[in-house]
């Protein structure tokens, strides 16, 4: 009897299994019957020529645009004071990530930016786009507030600098505050939980010696898998992957007990191979390290990974959450749990933010073609299972920031921000342009090449 049970639960296994891949198939053909191709290259729109609002190019909902971020102060007063101490620099900033809280009460949606501080002339490195349109775009207000931000790093109980967030079900943010700027450590890197309703700080950790290198180290992505999620969890039951890639690891968090490990080794480490990244025809040089998360989603039949890459990088490297989870197989350095590393496949070229929808699509922003990819975990990690799923190569001009959010009616969206990277890094940033954009599309759209 028991045996009989095992090989009915191997069935319905293998049943998920081949239903999952049915699907993942249908959508790819559909997409193909949709756009009239499979892949483009981007060497044939840089070199015939392209229109960014071509029907060949996929249209995502825009949310908001920009020339410049337009910083919005407590006070004139505030706004001169940052401007003479040259911590203001109104083309010094840059938007990398972002992210949505829809209130339970069901007001509009706050939409949060990070702006981190690579050098001086940030203001504040977390904010929220409000409705006051300026000439440069929409203007931003500190989050929690001003004060949070003023010290630039000599409070070490505010925040200094700030390059993603992660809003759970339960209407917490969490924060990777790297605590550095310009690689002067002025904190210790800090994660941050807040309420985001009334700004409380529900959990803050400080990592300890150990976790970071000092002026070496800066921590860039948070990714947090709760066990206990809302809206009948507390979101506290959960572990936090925390990038490094300058410091080329990551360390792993487990918040109830508050306990961090890191890991690195030479899967977290950057290829010199693809030091130089590529967007719209500007090159620029960067050697960075584990850089994006993703885990498998639950209740798909599957063991349960960590799916993560460098940016300067090709390799898509998974490991188990059971094994990365546990500290007791992270006490030999470099040579830790290697037999539990899965390299899954190579892209030959590099891919930014990732995101994972709930039936198991992993989404990347790649650099070539500019565009959003997807792959089903179901299936082999290879160049005929990726799928494009959106091209634009002026409007995805590097994507720095990539969510998947499920809204009050139970949708799932994705949500990106793209920011024209290799024009901050090469100094050829047109402020008479279009710099950064917010946009979103549903996650059945997208999959499905439908309009978004």
């Amino acid at each position: 009897m028991f045996e009989n049970i095992m090989i009915k639960a191997q069935y319905r296994e293998l049943f998920a299994h081949l239903l999952h891949t049915i699907w993942f198939y249908s959508v790819f053909f559909l997409v193909i019957i949709h756009d009239g191709k499979t892949y483009s290259r981007s060497s044939q729109w840089h070199n015939n020529g392209y229109n960014a609002w071509s029907s060949k190019y996929k249209m995502l909902t825009n949310v908001y645009e920009g020339k410049n971020l337009e910083f919005g102060f407590p006070s004139d007063d505030d706004r001169k004071t940052a401007l003479r101490k040259g911590l203001y620099d109104p083309d010094s900033p840059l938007p990398i990530d972002v992210d949505v809280y829809y209130p339970p009460s069901g007001e509009e949606p706050r939409i949060f930016v990070t702006i981190p501080r690579f050098g001086q002339g940030v203001p504040y490195s977390l904010a929220y786009l409000t409705n006051e349109v300026r000439p440069n775009g929409t203007e931003l207000q500190p989050f929690p507030d001003y004060d949070w931000h003023k010290s630039h790093g000599d409070d070490c109980d505010g925040l200094t600098s700030v390059y993603r967030i992660q809003i759970d079900t339960c209407g917490k943010m969490w924060i990777l505050d790297s605590g550095e700027i310009e690689f002067k450590q002025h904190c210790a890197p800090q994660l941050v939980v807040l309420d985001i309703a009334t700004a409380e700080v529900k959990h803050r950790y400080r990592l300890p010696k150990g976790m970071y290198k000092p002026t070496i180290s800066r921590f860039v992505t948070p990714y947090v898998d709760i066990a206990d999620p809302g809206p009948y969890g507390s979101c506290k039951e959960a572990f936090v992957y925390m990038a490094d890639p300058t410091g080329t690891g990551f360390v792993v968090y487990d918040v109830k007990n508050e306990r961090s490990w890191r890991v690195e080794n030479k899967y977290t480490y950057p290829d010199p191979d693809f030091g130089t990244h590529t967007i719209a025809g500007e090159s620029f040089e960067l050697l960075d390290g584990s850089f994006g998360f993703a885990v498998t989603p639950r209740g798909l039949g599957l063991r349960r990974m960590l799916y993560f890459h460098s940016l300067s990088n090709d390799a898509q490297v998974a490991i188990p959450l059971d094994i990365v989870n546990d500290p007791a197989y992270w006490g030999n350095g470099i040579k830790s749990a290697m037999e539990h590393f899965v390299l899954l496949g190579k892209r030959g070229v590099q891919c930014a933010a990732p995101a994972m929808t709930s039936s198991g699509v992993f989404l990347c922003g790649h650099l070539e073609p500019i565009g959003i990819f997807g792959w089903n975990i179901f299936t082999p990690y290879t160049y005929q299972n990726r799928m494009l799923l959106a091209e634009n190569p002026t409007t995805l001009q590097f994507i720095s920031g990539l969510k998947v959010i499920t809204n009050p009616q139970g949708k799932e969206e994705v949500w990106l921000v793209s920011n024209r990277l290799q024009k901050a890094f090469s100094g050829t940033m047109n402020y008479n342009e279009i710099n950064y954009r917010i946009l979103k599309c549903g996650v059945d759209e997208l999959l499905l090449g439908r309009p978004c």
